[in-house]
């Protein structure tokens, strides 16, 4: 089995996993292209920046420190059963494991969900925009499918929506609520779009990015429909 390729490294985080004194190893890999990646450096495998085995050993010295692991990306689960194995030898060290995916390898997150105690889950538009925003017409149904897998095991989640203006309107972002109503979901977060590497013909502009944040009324009725809603502004 291959090693594990990291890419980078956060060694200190109150945000990437709810509640949870956290790093974040961001694995190099993703079958998507999304219109606002803000890691373009990590979409294509090569060699990691990173050794796996210091990084290990760095994690051991965070016993006791540290709480959780998160794997993010790129996407964590395209490197499969090196993936899987790396998380579990983390997990056997006393550290929750986080997950931050875009829900591409439904299969990989069901062999790995034993392993797994959380998952943030990007939801990125409705199922007529996600070929645009991602380049690939299967993400839409196999986050769906990694959506429905991960609520099955009963563990804890976080379905994430950035309000890309281009890709995610006032009336797109109540769609994708009623999806997720449809499927059980409780636990949302919904993110205002953060401009890293637009060109001058697709540019937003500050007051389209604050459009959905500014509607109170919109604000008022996701409230109102999930039992957790973040507003990450």
């Amino acid at each position: 089995m291959r090693d594990i390729q990291i890419g980078g490294l956060v060694s200190f985080t109150t945000i990437d996993y709810p509640t949870k004194l956290a790093c974040v190893l961001f694995l190099v890999g993703c079958p998507l292209r999304c219109a606002y990646c803000s890691n373009p450096h990590l979409l294509c495998v090569g060699d990691g920046e990173y050794d796996p085995e210091r990084v290990f050993e760095w994690l051991k010295s965070r016993v006791g420190k540290l709480e959780a692991v998160v794997f993010s990306g790129g996407e964590a689960l395209m490197q499969g059963d090196a993936a899987i194995a790396y998380m579990r030898r983390v997990r056997e060290l006393g550290f929750k494991i986080g997950l931050h995916t875009n829900g591409f390898y439904p299969d990989t997150l069901a062999r790995a969900s034993d392993i797994i105690d959380w998952i943030g889950l990007d939801f990125k538009a409705t199922r007529e925009k996600y070929p645009d925003l991602t380049g690939q017409h299967i993400a839409y149904d196999n986050m769906i499918r990694s959506l429905d897998i991960w609520l099955a095991t009963g563990k804890d989640y976080e379905v994430r929506i950035t309000c890309d203006p281009r890709f995610v309107t006032p009336s797109d972002l109540m769609a994708i609520s009623d999806v997720l109503v449809s499927h059980g979901v409780e636990w949302v977060a919904i993110q205002k779009y953060i401009p890293h590497f637009e060109d001058d013909e697709h540019k937003t502009t500050p007051a389209m990015r604050d459009a959905i944040f500014a509607d109170t009324q919109l604000r008022a009725k996701m409230n109102s429909t999930f039992k957790s809603v973040i507003w990450r502004e």
